[in-house]
């Protein structure tokens, strides 16, 4: 911060856990007298992380409150938690007789293949395909 306004960061680096990394410039900070309220670091450097999946994180939370999603997501608990209510209480998947990724993956593959109707098709035209709810005969 210089005199009280903020001062660009630059790009420094991704790590390995996918945080980009964004450092001050040391000179600009080491003259701030509100230094003390961004880095008390030694070396005049604040140091501001950000994951690299955060723009769109924030562009499904802007989408949320969006009244389109707001009407879409009450029909939620009709349709597709219906399908997890189902997996879990007609097909025996509250609880698995596998150990190991492979089987476990295998056998719900299986799991969900038996599943695979109509019904679950038409989940799919009523979340992604809303026309079809208006004229039936895009369905």
């Amino acid at each position: 911060m210089n005199g009280g306004s903020m001062c660009m960061m630059k790009y420094s680096t991704t790590n390995r856990d996918g945080y980009r990394e964004y450092k001050s410039n040391p000179q600009v900070c080491a003259n701030c007298p509100t230094r003390a309220l961004c880095t008390r670091n030694k070396d005049f450097i604040k140091t501001v992380t950000q994951h690299i999946w955060k723009p769109y994180v924030d562009m499904a939370e802007e989408l949320r409150y969006t009244e389109r999603h707001k009407r879409y997501y009450k029909m939620r608990k009709e349709t597709i938690e219906r399908v997890f209510a189902d997996a879990k209480e007609k097909h025996g998947m509250r609880y698995t007789r596998y150990t190991g990724l492979a089987q476990v993956t295998n056998w719900v593959r299986l799991k969900f293949a038996a599943m695979n109707s109509s019904f679950c098709k038409s989940l799919y035209f009523l979340y992604f395909c809303p026309k079809s709810i208006q004229n039936p005969s895009f369905a």
